[in-house]
């Protein structure tokens, strides 16, 4: 009898701890997987786990290693020292490496060194800063250099005086830069503009330098938008990820190669498909790539033939409501990949390639997973005011009742052209959001990549269109279940997912009662004249304010949230980040202003010291506790 009870005392616990809900501070306990690569014996996955330590508001890290088909991990100390070094030339000679180097005078003692406690900054052209960091006159080169046996000899600037960087700024990684085979030149990625010229532009070209002559030719002159990514297949052939409008960085990103009759894209005949990334099979004679497809992001192959006469074909691998967020590499028959979904953060996976199944190798947060109750992700069809079918996710609560009501939260995506899908967020998390027990509509409306190139494309020139119909008939839709609590829905986002925020704000005819908006565009006009990255500002508004015969430009600008703040009258939380300069700090305060003057409750949340996300430990919890206090004052 004492057994008996002691079992279902156990059963009672363990069904007890399984209904736990993720917090915001458990959130910020989970470890944070990121690949390394594989071991120089491809029999290992090497990887690093990152830990946030709230206390001390940063993370420690540790290396690991794992067998390719699973078992148990081992610690290791170096992790990069377990993977091959691509930085050293194939044949071992020379190694390469970036670093920064001085190239323009921009503080005033620079130009009057009599003056070295001055801290003016002085610029004569547009980008003058960029993302979250302004410009210092320093730029980003890369070096070669002799190497032998762990000694670097005298190193030599691929770009001496040039005021262009490689890598990238401000996201761009020693991915940016890669030795051909045959150890006798290096490809990089740049884009060889400066001030004004560079902020309008997003031609981004490849660039193969010769060692042996120092000669420099650009590969990719013909092609006006983005070239980056670039890799070889162990048979010497280059192929790298490629956009060709000029100025619009969400233009259909294809895969193309150097054949033996010139460049083929292996991609552009499949209208649906936008490459994250990729990966040269072992043999050379396939790619394999991530791509969004219908509210996910799955493994493809498309075979390289180095012929031009016939498409290639493309194959779907893994099928499934998850996210493959990268590929590591191949080892025999399965591709080891990095997944997420709604419910669980990154974790790398092995992939059989005959079959599309996938094995976990990696467990950091399984304990923690046991102790909380997982949400059901689930899809809607919803038909748009123009008669298409939209994919809207919706994502419940823990233990959900069809029998009660729940406050609902309309989610706001970003972007505006990036793809919502079974990504895992530690700030933007759904699993977060429904374990305080509110329903979540996400919908996949237009400029979402993953459901072909015309609906990705509708949302430029026209962010106040279609677009926002689209959010309005996800809720409606969903506000018809008698599970959601018409009288208390709220509408939530950050960045295009802000300014859709504000710009519901004047237009939901009382659908909302709360709103929250984080580093959103109010004002269309402000934007034009502080943001950076003017190529972004051209191509979504279709050119300038003070164009008055440009009917395009004028319409996009006549659909500002500023526009409509008259019909503002719902509680609304604004946050901003003091460093980002993508969506500068006036917009925030703008809003926030417009909210007080017109006597709307309102909230002012300031992150001096963050950018266009939340990035340290303590800061992020302060966000997310705000975010669940507004909405327990505004909604519950």
């Amino acid at each position: 009898m004492k057994k008996i009870f002691f079992i279902a005392c156990t059963i009672i616990s363990i069904n007890t701890i399984a209904q736990n809900r993720l917090t915001p501070e458990l959130l910020w306990k989970l470890g944070r997987v990121s690949a390394v690569g594989l071991s120089k014996d491809k029999q290992y996955v090497i990887y690093t786990v990152s830990t946030p330590n709230v206390t001390e508001n940063k993370s420690s890290k540790k290396g690991y290693a794992v067998p390719v088909n699973g078992g148990t991990p081992i610690v290791i100390n170096n992790a990069d020292s377990a993977v091959l070094n691509n930085k050293i030339s194939p044949d071992g000679k020379y190694i390469i490496s970036n670093e920064e180097v001085k190239l323009m005078n921009v503080y005033g003692k620079d130009f009057y060194p009599d003056l070295p406690k001055s801290n003016v900054q002085i610029y004569t052209s547009l980008n003058y800063r960029h993302w979250d960091t302004w410009e210092d006159g320093m730029f980003d080169h890369i070096f070669v250099a002799p190497y032998n046996n762990g000694v670097t000899g005298a190193k030599k600037d691929l770009m001496p005086g040039e005021p262009y960087d490689s890598p990238q700024k401000p996201f761009g990684g020693d991915e940016d830069y890669i030795w051909n085979p045959d150890s006798k030149h290096i490809v990089y990625v740049t884009k060889k503009k400066a001030g004004t010229a560079y902020a309008v532009s997003t031609n981004t070209d490849l660039y193969e330098y010769d060692i042996i002559t120092g000669q420099t030719k650009n590969l990719t002159s013909s092609n006006k938008g983005y070239d980056v990514n670039p890799s070889y297949s162990s048979n010497g052939t280059l192929a790298w990820l490629q956009m060709k409008r000029e100025g619009y960085e969400s233009d259909k990103q294809d895969l193309v190669a150097f054949t033996g009759m010139g460049t083929v894209n292996l991609t552009a005949h499949r209208d649906d498909i936008h490459v994250e990334g990729f990966k040269w099979s072992d043999d050379g004679r396939q790619l394999f790539f991530w791509a969004p497809v219908n509210g996910t992001i799955q493994v493809f192959s498309v075979d390289y033939t180095g012929a031009t006469a016939k498409l290639p074909e493309i194959k779907q691998i893994t099928k499934g409501d998850f996210d493959v967020t990268g590929i590591v590499g191949q080892a025999g028959n399965r591709l080891i990949v990095s997944r997420t979904d709604m419910n669980h953060a990154t974790e790398l996976y092995n992939v059989d390639l005959a079959t599309g199944s996938m094995q976990q190798l990696t467990h950091v947060n399984d304990a923690v997973y046991a102790t909380i109750g997982m949400v059901k992700t689930e899809r809607r069809w919803v038909k748009t005011t123009d008669n298409k079918q939209m994919l809207v996710w919706v994502i419940y609560p823990p233990d959900f009742n069809p029998d009660k009501k729940y406050p609902t939260l309309l989610y706001c995506q970003g972007g505006p052209q990036s793809p919502l899908t079974q990504s895992y967020s530690f700030r933007w998390n759904f699993q977060l959001m429904a374990s305080q027990g509110y329903v979540i509509v996400a919908p996949n409306r237009r400029g979402m990549p993953g459901h072909g190139t015309k609906w990705n494309e509708e949302v430029s020139k026209d962010w106040g269109g279609l677009v926002m119909q689209d959010y309005l008939v996800a809720i409606d839709a969903l506000s018809k279940e008698p599970f959601v609590d018409k009288n208390r829905l709220g509408c939530v986002g950050a960045s295009f997912g802000g300014y859709s925020v504000f710009e519901m704000a004047g237009m939901h005819n009382n659908r909302f009662k709360t709103f929250i908006s984080h580093d959103g565009i109010f004002d269309f006009r402000s934007m034009y004249g502080t943001t950076e990255e003017m190529f972004f500002e051209n191509w979504e508004k279709g050119g300038a304010y003070w164009d008055a015969n440009n009917a395009v430009a004028q319409r996009s600008f006549s659909q500002s949230p500023s526009n409509l703040v008259a019909k503002w009258n719902t509680p609304i939380m604004i946050v901003q980040g003091g460093k980002d300069f993508r969506v500068p700090v006036g917009q925030g305060q703008q809003a926030f202003q417009a909210a007080q003057l017109r006597g709307i409750k309102s909230k002012f949340v300031y992150l001096p010291d963050e950018n266009h996300w939340v990035l340290t430990a303590q800061n992020a919890l302060v966000w997310q506790r705000e975010f669940y206090k507004w909405l327990d004052e505004t909604l519950k």
